[in-house]
């Protein structure tokens, strides 16, 4: 059998390696806001299997985009 390579973005992504995928926000920011929960991020975006913490990306877009709407009212 061949080998597919994975090219498609996952879901969940490791905080760490968050910028293998995207390049921004940095990792230091996103602990940041993991840290001081800023605007829901800890409750909306983050998921934690095990000790590990993840970041389901398209709840990432949406509090990207919620909390851009907030701030422009």
């Amino acid at each position: 059998m061949t080998e597919q390579k994975q090219t498609a973005k996952p879901e969940l992504l490791p905080v760490s390696r968050f910028n293998d995928w995207i390049p921004y926000p940095s990792v230091g920011s996103l602990r940041q806001l993991i840290f001081y929960n800023t605007n829901n991020f800890y409750d909306c975006v983050v998921r934690k299997i095990g000790k590990r913490l993840y970041l389901h990306i398209p709840s990432f877009y949406e509090w990207v985009e919620e909390t851009n709407r907030k701030e422009a009212v």
